[in-house]
């Protein structure tokens, strides 16, 4: 008996992935937190849409060195801090205002709470707010989010410091029962909140 009779009529494999398609799939499975991130940053789902394309774009670009080290999210979130802080420094405009934020639901649960949110970060500087989506909302440790931010520990350290003092003076409302030691936990319920969506 042959070779080529022992194995005919076996289903062919599947034809092996192109770097397109690995960065497709990619695509498909991380975009919703991605731009889950980017809204926290920019207050605006256009915004952060245009953001998060305009990483992806960077990191296609890199890709032949990015999915061989399985690095791929890690540089499309380090891309996109990088250039939501940088078009903040260029246009040093005005935030967006509350009433930019689209409507939700009338029965989603908490919806205040998280209009609140979104609203208080968008009074912060670019880098405050980058700082503390990566601490907060992203849960990255103080050495990975200061890696992703091309700072030393310190300086990412004293920006969350300080933008989680701008938040706790301009926004008492988000402070449980005006105890200074409980202020973080309101946020961190609402970006658990978020987070767990954006990886359903």
């Amino acid at each position: 008996m042959t070779g080529s009779h022992v194995h005919s009529g076996a289903p062919p494999g599947p034809p092996p992935k192109t770097p397109q398609s690995e960065f497709e799939d990619f695509v498909r499975a991380r975009s919703g937190a991605l731009c889950a991130s980017a809204y926290l940053l920019t207050g605006d789902r256009g915004l952060a849409e245009d953001l998060v394309q305009d990483a992806l774009a960077r990191t296609w670009r890199s890709w032949k060195r990015l999915h061989r080290t399985a690095n791929a999210e890690a540089y499309t979130r380090r891309t996109m801090y990088h250039l939501h802080v940088s078009l903040w420094r260029r246009r040093k405009v005005a935030e967006i205002a509350t009433e930019a934020l689209p409507e939700r639901p009338d029965d989603e649960p908490d919806t205040a709470l998280r209009l609140a949110v979104h609203a208080a970060l968008l009074s912060l500087p670019a880098t405050q707010r980058a700082a503390i989506v990566l601490r907060y909302f992203e849960d990255h440790t103080e050495a990975s989010a200061a890696a992703i931010l091309d700072c030393p520990v310190p300086t990412l350290r004293a920006r969350v410091q300080r933008g989680l003092r701008r938040l706790r003076n301009g926004f008492p409302e988000l402070v449980l029962g005006g105890d200074p030691g409980t202020h973080l936990a309101r946020w961190e319920t609402e970006f658990a909140n978020v987070r767990g969506e954006a990886n359903a």
